[in-house]
C-alpha cells in the first residue's frame, strides 16, 4: 500500500516536466509556423513566450490563446521583425567587406557579428516578457540593459540559439520544436533575472 501512495506523488511530478517538455516542443511548433511571414518573429515568440509562462503558471492556454497574443503581438512587433532583418543586412554587408580585405575589416566583422547576437538575445529577451498592450520600444530599451547587466542569462540564451542552429544542421525539421525551448529558456532567463 505505501508503495502506491509513493507512487502516486511521483506521477504528477513526472507527468508536470514531461507536460512542460511537450508543451515547449508543440510551441516551437507554432513559434515557426507564426514566423513565416518573416517580419513576424518576434510577435511569434512573444505569443510563445507567454503561452509557455502560462503553462508554467497552470493557467489555462491552448492554440486558440497563443493565435489572440500573436495578433495583438504583431501590431507593433513586426516594426521589430523589420528592424532585426535590416540589421542582419548591415551585419551582413561588415562580413562581406571582412572578407574582402579592406583594412580594419575583420574587426569591423566581429563588432558586428558581436552587435547580431547581442540584438538577438535583447529582442528575445524584451519578447520573453511582453504583455498584451506593452510598447515594444520600452520592452527592448529594458532588454537592451538586462542583456548587458545579466551576462549568464543572456549567454544562456545564446547556447539556446546554438541548439538550435546544431539540431538544424544535424536533423533540418529538428530546429522547429527546438525554437520552443529557446522560448522557454529566455522565459526561465527573464525569471531569474526578476527574482534575483
Amino acid at each position: 500500500m505505501a508503495q502506491v501512495r509513493v507512487k502516486a506523488r511521483k506521477e504528477p511530478v513526472f507527468h508536470e516536466r514531461f507536460g512542460v517538455f511537450t508543451e515547449c516542443l508543440l510551441t516551437g511548433v507554432w513559434i515557426a509556423v507564426a514566423s513565416l511571414g518573416v517580419v513576424t518573429w518576434p510577435a511569434a515568440f512573444a505569443a510563445g513566450a507567454r503561452h509557455l509562462r502560462r503553462r508554467t503558471a497552470h493557467e489555462g492556454g491552448g492554440l486558440r490563446e497563443f493565435a489572440v497574443d500573436f495578433r495583438s503581438a504583431l501590431r507593433g512587433g513586426w516594426l521589430v521583425g523589420l528592424a532585426g532583418w535590416g540589421v542582419a543586412a548591415v551585419v551582413w554587408v561588415d562580413v562581406q567587406a571582412a572578407r574582402a580585405g579592406l583594412p580594419g575589416g575583420p574587426l569591423v566583422g566581429a563588432v558586428g557579428l558581436l552587435a547580431l547576437i547581442a540584438a538577438a538575445v535583447a529582442g528575445m529577451r524584451a519578447a520573453a516578457t511582453w504583455t498584451p498592450g506593452a510598447a515594444w520600444r520600452v520592452l527592448l530599451a529594458d532588454a537592451g540593459r538586462r542583456t548587458l547587466l545579466d551576462p549568464a542569462g543572456s549567454f544562456l540564451i545564446v547556447g539556446g540559439l546554438l541548439v538550435v542552429v546544431l539540431s538544424g544542421r544535424l536533423v533540418l525539421p529538428l530546429a522547429v520544436p527546438v525554437l520552443g525551448a529557446v522560448a522557454a529558456a529566455a522565459v526561465a532567463v527573464e525569471e531569474r533575472y526578476r527574482n534575483r
